[in-house]
């Protein structure tokens, strides 16, 4: 089982949504733990990573667990957070980040795991 952990990140109404260009995909936030690493404390770091903002945690969302293609499972938990301040580009993983309505967010992610997310926020 592959733990992450990642959050819907909040600014100014909008939400945080990245581009991957080696998964070619739309994405919330989201990466693995490291060694030693709780949920919380990973799901921060790789906001940060991938958006270039540290953000605050507000809420416990959900554990989302699925199917990887190589017959494993990737369980991921998720987090309510707000943008508190940028801190620079992000990460390699990510090319791009866009703050989009949560109506835009949901046309523009690849998969109905994040659209599923955004309705448990109440997004």
């Amino acid at each position: 089982m592959v733990r992450a952990a990642g959050g819907i990140v909040r600014r100014d109404g909008l939400i945080a949504v990245v581009h991957r260009p080696h998964r070619a995909d739309w994405t919330l936030p989201k990466g693995k733990l490291e060694p030693g690493e709780d949920d919380p404390a990973a799901a921060l770091r790789e906001v940060r990573e991938e958006t270039g903002w540290e953000v605050a945690i507000d809420g416990d969302l959900a554990t989302v667990t699925y199917p990887l293609p190589d017959g494993g499972e990737k369980s991921v938990r998720w987090f309510l957070m707000r943008a508190v301040a940028e801190t620079g580009v992000p990460e390699q993983d990510v090319d791009e980040v866009r703050w989009l309505s949560p109506a835009q967010a949901r046309t523009l992610l690849t998969y109905d795991n994040d659209r599923a997310l955004l309705d448990r926020a109440g997004l």
